[in-house]
């Protein structure tokens, strides 16, 4: 049996969608991240999204850990022509489509992004990668990227996921058994 250990890197302190865009993270809070390095499994290995704020934040909490190379399918929600806008920005140009991908997410994407079924591939088949890597593994991803897997694991749907709070430095670990996964702690912060 196989555990995921998904963990969101740490904030951006950013109010817009900046799925792809490579925003830093704020590590200031050496507390937080040592009481969340301390919580992790010292035999896991860790693995990041490619984007730098979960790269750092990963190196952050690694403590002697094997890395994994990052990830490029664990980034978060490619937002396309909505990269850097607000979701107020987006209720004034463009109110139709941007209600339906809030109120309706599955196949609904910005112009030039993915919707919620393409991020959610691509995160399952990264994630079934990872659980054939090893019995503990630590992924430092993303907001979207980690409420897939939630979704996967409670079978709930896009939107039962999106109501879910995930916040910054946070811990949510799944386990494989079979086909199947299992949530066994959600939004954890140590």
């Amino acid at each position: 049996m196989s555990t995921l250990w998904w963990v969101r890197h740490g904030p951006t302190h950013r109010r817009e969608m900046i799925g792809w865009t490579d925003a830093p993270a704020d590590l200031s809070d050496h507390a937080a991240l040592a009481r969340l390095a301390d919580f992790l499994p010292c035999n896991a290995v860790v693995v990041s999204s490619d984007l730098s704020r979960a790269i750092a934040t990963a190196d952050a909490i690694v403590r002697g850990r094997s890395r994994l190379p990052h990830e490029a399918d664990l980034r978060e929600l490619h937002f396309g022509d909505w990269e850097e806008r607000t979701f107020d920005e987006l209720a004034e140009t463009e109110p139709e489509l941007s209600r339906k991908f809030l109120d309706h997410p599955g196949d609904i994407h910005p112009p030039g992004g993915e919707s919620w079924n393409m991020l959610r591939s691509r995160v399952d088949a990264a994630a079934d990668r990872l659980a054939d890597a090893g019995d503990n593994i630590v992924v430092v991803a993303h907001f979207g990227t980690i409420l897939t897997q939630i979704q996967r694991a409670m079978g709930w749907t896009a939107a039962q996921a999106m109501q879910t709070k995930v916040d910054t430095l946070s811990v949510t670990w799944l386990h494989r058994s079979g086909n199947n996964w299992l949530a066994e702690g959600i939004n954890h912060c140590p």
